[in-house]
């Protein structure tokens, strides 16, 4: 299986040089377990979810722990049949998923969630989970749904897409259990995410 994220960091601020340049350091732990590419508009990140999810969540945590408004830009993808099988991609959470019904997948997304190890800094989420290739595909995604306003970071239902608010720990958490618990462990699924921390005009609903 192939498994990765394109990134991209947009700060709001006319330091964003110096934003970007030292919230990309948070990836220096990662370099060894993932293939890190950086150009001019995206950071590819390939390998096993867990430090996948683990550098995405702690970029975009180092460069919200500064005072300005930044957001960030997520393209996630397991099992595109258009890329080559990768063996630092190997998962086991997919692997034991394929003989999991999704109650049982949704039992340990939450408790995963409920585990997430605190970041201390407040993020909010909106993404998309995307099934693909599957006739099946949306009672995964009403699933997914279900296991979001269980997970104690939901903040609302909005057209196409759900928004989540809390500490960068638990709510990355919970996109990486949607990522790997909903959708077929063998077939390709994506996700589309945008990131936000320290907005002007952040609402409380």
């Amino acid at each position: 299986m192939f498994i990765g994220a394109q990134v991209s960091l947009y700060p709001m601020t006319s330091r964003f040089v110096e934003v970007i340049t030292s919230a990309l350091s948070a990836l220096a732990p990662y370099q060894g377990e993932l293939r890190i590419e950086t150009d001019d508009i995206s950071t590819l990140m390939v390998g096993a979810p867990d430090p996948l999810f683990d550098a995405i969540r702690d970029l975009f945590a180092a460069a919200a722990r500064q005072p300005d408004h930044v957001t960030m830009h997520v393209t996630l993808s397991r099992g595109c049949p258009g890329e080559p099988d990768d063996p630092s991609c190997h998962c086991e959470t997919l692997v034991r998923a394929q003989d999991q019904t999704l109650a049982e997948r949704t039992a340990q997304a939450l408790k995963a969630v409920g585990a997430a190890p605190a970041a201390g800094v407040v993020v909010d989420i909106q993404f998309s989970l995307y099934v693909l290739g599957q006739d099946r595909h949306m009672d995964e995604i009403y699933g997914c749904i279900a296991f979001l306003k269980d997970s104690g970071t939901f903040l609302k239902s909005k057209n196409f897409c759900t928004r989540l608010r809390g500490d960068a720990g638990a709510v990355f958490e919970t996109v990486r259990q949607a990522f790997l618990r909903f959708g077929p462990a063998e077939g390709h699924v994506t996700i589309d995410l945008t990131a936000s921390a320290n907005s002007p005009s952040a609402s409380p609903v």
